[in-house]
């Protein structure tokens, strides 16, 4: 269940280049919440070490494990990556936010912060799908595929999905997203932001394929 070794340059005392934020935010939130490294570590289903890896920039985290820490400290994504608006703005303007890259993979927000249901664009490069890692957490998630092919595994079956299709479904099923085609895919996707001592919970699936 370990995220792919690649990571930002270093210097010789093997720190990031530039600490990103998410590092700071993530020991911030994990002391606010009271937790040690272990017990924090435990909730997210990560080993201490690599827990502190991220906390230390030393290890960026890929976007569904942005996703899992957020709903272990039961806060955003938006939280951890330091975008706090003063005011909420239920508008998000074209060349707003900039765009985030976790693991190759790019997004934009697309929603308000501090809310329960989250809103993303999405960059998936071709072939990338997060570690091969399944995920399993409470609530629901919506995508709509905006540009090339999509595979999505939904517990023990895979589909493939065009321009223009979508996905509903229980976050509780076994899911992860992959691009088969040249130049990746790009959608919209959505999920709800609920705490439980099941995010990050990685499985296996065997997988039969539909169209």
């Amino acid at each position: 269940m370990n995220p792919r070794a690649e990571g930002p340059d270093r210097h010789d005392d093997g720190l990031p280049d530039d600490l990103p934020a998410v590092a700071p935010q993530l020991r911030e939130l994990r002391r606010r919440a009271g937790l040690t490294l272990e017990a924090a570590a435990a909730r997210a289903r990560l080993s201490p070490a690599h827990l502190s890896r991220l906390e230390t920039g030393r290890r960026q985290p890929s976007l569904p494990l942005l996703l899992g820490l957020a709903r272990t400290y039961g806060t955003t994504v938006s939280e951890l990556l330091g975008e706090n608006p003063a005011v909420a703005d239920p508008i998000v303007r074209a060349g707003g936010p900039g765009a985030r890259e976790a693991d190759g993979w790019t997004y934009w927000q697309a929603g308000g912060s501090g809310r329960g249901m989250q809103a993303l664009r999405v960059h998936v490069p071709q072939g990338r799908s997060q570690g091969e890692l399944v995920r399993v957490h409470p609530g629901e998630e919506w995508l709509y595929v905006l540009t090339g092919q999509l595979r999505l595994h939904l517990g023990e079956t895979e589909y493939l999905l065009e321009p223009g299709d979508s996905a509903h479904f229980d976050s509780l099923t076994p899911h992860r997203i992959a691009a088969p085609g040249h130049g990746g895919a790009e959608l919209l996707f959505v999920h709800t932001l609920l705490q439980s001592n099941l995010a990050g919970l990685c499985l296996g699936a065997a997988t039969t394929q539909h169209r």
